[in-house]
């Protein structure tokens, strides 16, 4: 198998649970987001990752702690998903 192109770039899917408020109205089978990265973060607490791509085995796409998201990915070049994303974030009161 050839190696895997860095810096990673590129459409992605997601995996991701289905009923999570930050991916209301994204299906998951068209869950495609933009990937531009040489380096990732590894999450050392399971229940802090949301979601993950596969780049040769999954690689953490969204974390979640507490008040504060982070995203590998670029939301806003990643067309419709993207800014869904993105106003579902906008949207979110944290409790």
């Amino acid at each position: 198998e050839p190696p895997l192109k860095v810096p990673h770039v590129g459409w992605n899917n997601l995996d991701y649970p289905q009923d999570d408020w930050l991916f209301k109205g994204i299906r998951r089978k068209e869950a495609n987001f933009y990937f531009v990265h040489s380096f990732h973060m590894v999450c050392d607490d399971p229940a802090d990752l949301l979601a993950t791509a596969d780049y040769g085995g999954p690689v953490t796409a969204v974390v979640r702690k507490d008040n504060i998201v982070a995203m590998q990915f670029h939301p806003e070049k990643s067309q419709d998903n993207g800014l869904r994303l993105l106003q579902n974030w906008v949207d979110w009161v944290p409790a």
